[in-house]
Order: structure tokens, then C-alpha cells, then sequence
């Protein structure tokens, strides 16, 4: 159970090591300058560092033997001043290693989010946010830290191939003995490699599953707390960590169960070297710095061997944190575009030509589906929830994919246009509206952020007045809030729509953006609306009396298929699917019916 839940995402993907390391180096390649730094200072540090001990040995060797007070104060300020050396050499290969490993991450990050950016709404539809927010930040994180670990693990082989060089020149015998650890450690290390791998996915995914579910809890906390349900909000959050407790307790047990092997390799080797060590030492086979050189260098040789066995487990997390950023940057978006045609004004005039799309796989919400708007009309589109209404207007905005059939506006279908200029001319007004957390200015001008002070004032007064915002604390200036909290529905609702008035958009797509607001408000943008689709394409998501009264021309949905058109008065005529519909849910909206309602 403690694995339930953790699979992999649908555009997660394995790859070899060799391409997985190969696709790493790449990403130093710009910063070669700061590598070759790096590299110099690696070399002469580990040089400095692994001529300690054969200084030392020096040093002990005079006492033995000459006892020369002046040669003895030399070689103790050479310690120093190597020691010394080493620290600067180390103070300089790390902050340029620093610099780069920064911008690879940086770099990283940026192709991770431009591939987010560039993917359609279907991808955040199936992945949570929280999850893909975990590959960019947690998983870049362990990929630092796994280079970081890997610098270290070069400087460490380093000292360790020049320690074994200079240890060869005093006595082969006790070199040897020390050597046939290191194969035990490798074989050691080597064999946690897949297991290593495996834990490492499953702690990532675990950890991204508790972030994503800690940023839906946290959108959704004005629910949570109206039901008084935090108990139970927190009662399946406290699930979620368990099982990432659990998960990522298991993999530091898998991890870190390599150190007691290595911890009893290394205590036999000592054991050993210093039983044969002591009898040539007696035998005077050896000096007794030479001896110290063995037993100091010991420490030195196994601290990389130990580093080596650690880096194994962290370098196995990341190449996985690799892995599931390649992944997200490797996935392809679906809506491609076939050409980058440049759109001049758009005169509006759309085209569903046997449309055919689904969000899932046998599950068609159009099959050949056709309509055609006329520049300039207003279109309303009705029906019961699930008939097609908002996928039209999504699939306008090419935020989905069609899969087959196509969708013309001005004569050219939607694919060879450039996505973002084509965007340009589409205004969508949302039911709830999304502010960002900034000033009211900079959240009206978002689309346009050449457009003066006047520019929004004037975008606010054709919204329905700007007024409303001498009452807030900073007038424009005041910051909203997160999602826009610090505002009334109806204030953000007045905010969504100048934002979309600034662009002077040439096709209009509100999804009922008076549903939400209160009656004085809705006036207001109402009586803007009228004015705003006079000469420009609207579609219109309806749920309002006003919307369908108001329209050029009604469509009725009804399982992706056009059932009815025509006007109001037409459609009411027909007293058909739409005429029902009107009664059931628009009727009781308007004034002859409250009057009626009055009498009785």
C-alpha cells in the first residue's frame, strides 16, 4: 500500500544513462570558461591536499633520525602554507563551480517552464500543478546537489591516485594491501545501483504528490472551512505524508545501508595494515614517518572511497531528478502549429468544418461537426451542461487540439496561424474571473503593457465605470491579492473585462460573464456588452435572459450536435428543445414573469 498512488506520469520516459549523462554535459558546455576554472584549481588543490601527509611523514622522519630543529620549523611552515593553499585553491574552485552549476539550473529551469508554457490546456488538465511545480524547483534542487557531490567525488579520486602514486614509491606490499579495498567498495556501491534508482523515483513522486496536494487544499481552503471540514482536509493530507514519510524512510534505509559495509572493510584494512605495518616498523623494514604517511593516508584514501560509496545513492537521485526534468522538457506539445502567419485585423468570421475532437480517448464530444459565424454577429450557444458549449469556445482559442476536420477564421484555418498574434485578437471573458497578485493597473494592462494610466481609465469606464476604484486604499495602484481576494466578485468581474477591452480584441468569447455578479454590477456590464459586440464576432456562453434576447442568433447543443438555430422569437416559435429550455431556465428571470409571480 505504502506505493499506491506513485506511478509514473503519463509523459514520464526512461533513458539510459549514457544519453542521460551525455544530455547533462550539454547543459555545462556554455559554461566552459567557469568548468576549465574549476578544473585548475580541482588539480592544484589536490595536489596541495595529498602532499600533506608526505611532508609530515618528512617531518617525522628528521625528528627520527637528524633532529634538525631549523629543517624540521621549514617543513611545519610548509604544512602551513600548503594547508593554507589548499583552502584558497578549494575558496576558488568552488565558487566558480557555483557559477556554473547556477546557470545550468537556471537554464534547466527556464527550458522546464517555456515547455510547460507551451503545452495546451489538455496537459494541465491530466497533471496536477503541484507535481509539475515539484519537477521544477525540488528536482533541480537534488540535480544541483548531485553535481555539487560530483566535483567533490573528482577532487576526492584526485588525492586518491596521487596518494597511491607516492605510497607505491615507499613500499609496495602495504599500498597493495590498502588497495584491494577499493574494487570491495566499488562492487559494493555498484550493486545498490537500480535499487538506488528505483527508491529515488518513488521518493520524488511521493514528495511531488504532497506538494500537489498541499496547493489544491490551500485553493480550495474557502470550501474546506465553509463546510468545516479542515479536519478531514487534514486528515487526508496527514495520508499523503505518511506515505511520502514512509516512502522516503525506506529509500534512506536502502541508501544509506551501504555505510555499514564499507565502515567494516575499512576497519579491516586498518586492522591489517597496521599488523603488518608495526612488524616491518620493528624489523626496520619502514621508518616511522613512512609509517605515518600509511596510516595518515589511510584516512585520505578512504575518505573518497567513503564519498564514492555515498556519491553512488546521490548520484542515482540525480540523474532520476535529470530524468523528470528531461522528461517534461522532451514532452511534446499538442497543439502544433503547421505555419506562422501573422494575422492582420481580424474581420471575425468563423468556420467549423466537420469538426471532429475529444478530450479522452472514444469519448467524441463533436464528430463532424459544422457551423459557420458571420463576421461581426453575435452568436449566443445554449444547452445543458456537458453538450459542447465551453469546448467551442476553448477550441476557438486553439486551446485544445481538434482531431480531425478543421476550424477557419477569415478564410485560414487556425493551425497556420501564429499562435500567439492569433490569440492577440481573441478577447475571453471567464464566468470567474482570475486577477493576479498585483495592482489593478497592471492586472487591466496585462495584455498591453505599453498602455498608459488614460489607457485604463478609459478600458474601465467601457467596462462599466471606473469610479470604484477612488474608494480602494491606493485608487489603481492597490494590490488585489491573491486570485484578486481584496475584491468583490463584481469589482474583479470589471477588472476581467477592461483587461480584455485594452486589447481591442476582434473575436469576443464570454463565458457568461454577468453569472456571477451582483444585479447592479450586471447592469453595468451589460449595458458595455450591447455597445462592446456591436460590429465584433461574440460568442456567448448563455445562462442569462439577457444574453439570449440580445443575440443575433441562438444555437442549442444537445450531445455536440446542433439541434435548433435561430433567434429568440424563431426558436420560441418552434416551441421545441430551446423553448423548454428557455422556460425551465431563463423564464424566471425576466420582469414579465416577476410581475405574474407578483399577482398570485
Amino acid at each position: 500500500m505504502v506505493w499506491v498512488g506513485l506511478d509514473a506520469e503519463v509523459y514520464d520516459r526512461q533513458y539510459k544513462d549514457r544519453r542521460l549523462i551525455k544530455r547533462i554535459f550539454s547543459y555545462f558546455s556554455p559554461y566552459k570558461k567557469y568548468m576549465g576554472i574549476v578544473i585548475l584549481f580541482l588539480t592544484i588543490s589536490s595536489l596541495t591536499t595529498a602532499f600533506v601527509p608526505l611532508i609530515t611523514s618528512i617531518a617525522i622522519t628528521n625528528l627520527q633520525f637528524n633532529a634538525d630543529p631549523t629543517y624540521f620549523l621549514f617543513l611545519i611552515l610548509l604544512i602551513l602554507v600548503l594547508n593554507v593553499l589548499s583552502f584558497l585553491f578549494n575558496y576558488y574552485r568552488q565558487k566558480n563551480a557555483a557559477k556554473a552549476l547556477g546557470y545550468v539550473v537556471l537554464d534547466l529551469r527556464k527550458d522546464a517552464t517555456n515547455s510547460i508554457l507551451n503545452h495546451d490546456l489538455s496537459f494541465f488538465d491530466k497533471n496536477p500543478t503541484g507535481k509539475i511545480v515539484s519537477r521544477i524547483n525540488t528536482d533541480s534542487r537534488e540535480f544541483g546537489q548531485m553535481v555539487e557531490l560530483t566535483i567533490e567525488v573528482i577532487s576526492s579520486v584526485f588525492v586518491m591516485l596521487i596518494l597511491i602514486f607516492l605510497l607505491l614509491t615507499i613500499n609496495s606490499f602495504l599500498t597493495f594491501l590498502m588497495l584491494i579495498a577499493i574494487p570491495i567498495f566499488f562492487i559494493v556501491a555498484l550493486s545498490y545501483r537500480k535499487l538506488a534508482r528505483k527508491m529515488t523515483l518513488l521518493g520524488q513522486r511521493a514528495l511531488a504528490s504532497v506538494n500537489a496536494f498541499a496547493k489544491e487544499s490551500f485553493s480550495g481552503i474557502q470550501i474546506a472551512k465553509t463546510f468545516g471540514q479542515e479536519q478531514k482536509l487534514y486528515d487526508q493530507f496527514n495520508m499523503v505524508n505518511i506515505q511520502s514519510y514512509k516512502v522516503n524512510l525506506k529509500r534512506a534505509f536502502t541508501l544509506n545501508a551501504i555505510f555499514p559495509t564499507l565502515g567494516i572493510v575499512q576497519g579491516i584494512v586498518l586492522a591489517i595494515l597496521v599488523y603488518y605495518g608495526g612488524n616491518f616498523l620493528i624489523f626496520n623494514s619502514i621508518n616511522a614517518g613512512d609509517f605515518n604517511m600509511f596510516l595518515q593516508s589511510l584516512n585520505l584514501l578512504f575518505f573518497p572511497l567513503l564519498t564514492i560509496a555515498s556519491f553512488w545513492p546521490q548520484f542515482q537521485a540525480g540523474l532520476s531528478a535529470a530524468e523528470r526534468i528531461f522528461s517534461i522538457i522532451d514532452t511534446p506539445p499538442v497543439v502544433v502549429q503547421r505555419n506562422n502567419l501573422i494575422p492582420e485585423k481580424l474581420k471575425g468570421e468563423i468556420e467549423f468544418k466537420n469538426l471532429i475532437f475529444q478530450y479522452e480517448e472514444g469519448k467524441k464530444v463533436f464528430d463532424n461537426f459544422s457551423l459557420k459565424i458571420k463576421p461581426g454577429e453575435s452568436l449566443a450557444i445554449v444547452g445543458h451542461t456537458g453538450a459542447g458549449k465551453s469546448s467551442l469556445a476553448n477550441l476557438i482559442a486553439r486551446f485544445y487540439e481538434f482531431q480531425g476536420g478543421d476550424i477557419v477564421v477569415d478564410g485560414i484555418s487556425i493551425r497556420d496561424y501564429d499562435l500567439t498574434e492569433y490569440r492577440r485578437q481573441i478577447g475571453i471573458i471567464p464566468q470567474i474571473p482570475f486577477l493576479w497578485a498585483d495592482t489593478v493597473e497592471n492586472n487591466i494592462n496585462y495584455g498591453c503593457s505599453s498602455a498608459k494610466c488614460e489607457d485604463v481609465i478609459s478600458a474601465l469606464d467601457k467596462a462599466g465605470g471606473s469610479e470604484w476604484t477612488n474608494s480602494l486604499p491606493n485608487g489603481l495602484n492597490t494590490n488585489v491579492g491573491e486570485r484578486g481576494s481584496l475584491l468583490s466578485m463584481g469589482q474583479r468581474q470589471l477588472v476581467a473585462f477592461a483587461r480584455v477591452l485594452l486589447e481591442d480584441p476582434s473575436i469576443l468569447i464570454l463565458d457568461e460573464a454577468t453569472a456571477s455578479v451582483d444585479p447592479f454590477t450586471e447592469t453595468r456590464i451589460q449595458d458595455a456588452l450591447e455597445i462592446t459586440m456591436e460590429g465584433r464576432t461574440s460568442i456567448v456562453i448563455a445562462h442569462r435572459l439577457w444574453t439570449v434576447r440580445h443575440v443575433d442568433r441562438i444555437i442549442v447543443l444537445e450531445n455536440g450536435k446542433i439541434i435548433e438555430e435561430g433567434n429568440h422569437a424563431e426558436l420560441m416559435s418552434q416551441k421545441g428543445y430551446y423553448a423548454t429550455l428557455y422556460n425551465t431556465y431563463f423564464r424566471h428571470q425576466s420582469l414579465q414573469y416577476i410581475e405574474e409571480m407578483g399577482k398570485t
